[in-house]
């Protein structure tokens, strides 16, 4: 069978499915996996003391620790949307889960004398984000419809941004603990976390991909669900699957980058994670060194700041996207544009010399907006992709945000600091007005979105009514088969009988 039928019963015959009723159930299961995701990010994060004591590194060395996960991503990303285009996307996400928190404990292990050990096991991490990221958003996309991708998104990345204070938080409580060795413990804090969400994952049913367009279309509740068994992942060997890959990647590609819409979002979506990565990694050394905070304060603050922003902004955003989405003129890309500006001139406003209670407001609601941003880019991304690549779309989704963004965020803005004695206050006011020139590529993507929407959904309509001409040649079909049965004469076939 070839890549194209990944995930359908070969043969000829149909795909084996059965239609369900959505709840809100399927959200909350990949949002887990982000919430996972972020606690082994951001726990190194909160050990920046203790890494560099134990390992006697500088910040240049952590920046180097934290892009190689991010790196790794990026460099991933591609093939693993190509394939989630194509393979069981659930079992996939369960089985990288696992691989993840077992890979994530090892770390806790490495001798202090192989610093490079550390970031080798650290970027191998990136393998399971990479993977996670476009099977989940395509799984999101294919159980709800656009009236509701706001709200799902919105779930998904509220644990995310859970986790990654929780993570920040756990990072900072225990590594000053056992003689500054408790960065060896909190590595292995969501080993049984993961495994629990694994096994989650591995129970959740795959949807037929585009089966929440098609529904839309009808206005029927029901989701179609695949029941096919697991297929092996390289059915025809490495090499062919290799060369399929390569040219399917280059097809989904050339799909991907044709859509007017995509092209300035993936623009204003670098900006974003380069900002939202620079402000994460960074701005608990701003408290240390700006503001005189202790390590285990620092890490707290911002860890709660991150919580207290990033779930209702998440939330609210979602709600922006579902109840504006047919109100405004683009509002999945108007509304991301808005909240960087907002997000970003807070932020900016937050660093001047001021009492340190209005500098943590400020950046709760700077933060607060700049989460509300990503519900509707990512639901967006959702309504003008295709569902057959939808999963090439959230790798070119992630890739942007990835590489072109958060991978250079911590380098590019520990060295700005490291020219100012470590001055993080100027490090950031240098780099953060990248935001406004994503802000002003989401607005100039206005124009298209509602065309590359329509389009989508044109092609919905084109393919029902090829499916339901396919469904009359199976009756027909069937009919035939029936028909020969009742006309074919008794005992026909039975040979050597008078």
């Amino acid at each position: 069978m070839s890549l194209a039928g990944a995930g359908e019963v070969g043969g000829g015959s149909r795909p084996a499915t059965r239609t369900i009723r959505v709840t809100d159930w399927p959200m909350w299961v990949v949002g887990l996996t982000l919430f996972i995701d972020g606690v082994d990010q951001y726990i190194p994060r909160g050990d920046t003391k203790q890494l560099k004591a134990a390992f006697h590194v500088g910040d240049v060395e952590i920046a180097v620790l934290f892009s190689a996960f991010i790196l790794v991503n990026g460099i991933a990303t591609l093939p693993s949307g190509y394939l989630a285009d194509r393979w069981n996307r659930t079992k996939a996400m369960a089985v990288t889960i696992v691989a993840w928190s077992i890979i994530s404990a090892v770390g806790g292990l490495v001798p202090t004398s192989a610093f490079v050990l550390l970031v080798v096991i650290r970027g191998t991490l990136g393998f399971g984000q990479a993977i996670t990221d476009p099977s989940g958003s395509s799984v999101i996309a294919d159980f709800y419809g656009i009236e509701k991708r706001g709200k799902a998104f919105s779930v998904q990345q509220c644990l995310n941004y859970v986790g990654l204070g929780v993570g920040l938080v756990i990072g900072g409580a225990l590594g000053p603990l056992f003689h500054g060795q408790g960065w060896r413990v909190a590595f292995f804090v969501s080993i049984l976390p993961g495994l629990l969400v694994a096994w989650m994952c591995w129970r959740l049913p795959e949807p037929r991909r585009g089966t929440a367009d098609r529904a839309h279309v009808t206005h029927s509740g029901e989701m179609e669900i695949s029941d096919q068994l697991l297929e092996p992942l390289f059915p025809h060997g490495l090499k062919v699957f290799t060369r399929e890959m390569v040219s399917g990647l280059n097809r989904d590609m050339r799909v991907i980058v044709n859509i007017p819409t995509l092209r300035f979002a993936l623009v204003g979506v670098s900006t974003v994670g380069f900002v939202v990565t620079a402000v994460g990694t960074w701005m608990p050394s701003f408290y240390q060194n700006q503001l005189g905070l202790t390590q285990t304060k620092s890490t707290a603050v911002f860890g709660l700041l991150l919580v207290l922003g990033g779930i209702p902004g998440t939330i609210w955003g979602g709600r922006l996207a579902d109840r504006w989405v047919n109100r405004v003129l683009g509002a999945r890309v108007v509304i991301p544009a808005v909240c960087m500006l907002v997000s970003a001139t807070l932020i900016v406003l937050s660093l001047a010399r001021i009492p340190h209670d209005l500098v943590y407001l400020l950046q709760l609601f700077g933060l607060l907006a700049a989460t509300a941003s990503v519900p509707a880019l990512r639901a967006g991304l959702s309504d003008v992709s295709p569902a057959q690549v939808r999963g090439a779309g959230f790798a070119a989704f992630n890739l942007a945000s990835v590489v072109f963004g958060a991978a250079a965020a911590p380098l590019v803005t520990a060295a700005v600091a490291a020219q100012f004695d470590n001055d993080y206050r100027t490090a950031f006011l240098i780099v953060m007005p990248i935001a406004f020139v994503g802000a002003a590529c989401l607005l100039l993507a206005r124009r298209h979105i509602e065309k590359d929407t329509a389009k989508v959904f044109e092609a919905v309509v084109t393919a029902m009514a090829a499916n339901q001409a396919e469904d009359a040649a199976y009756a027909a079909a069937d009919a035939a088969t029936h028909q020969d049965d009742v006309d074919a004469p008794e005992g026909a076939g039975d040979e050597g009988e008078t």
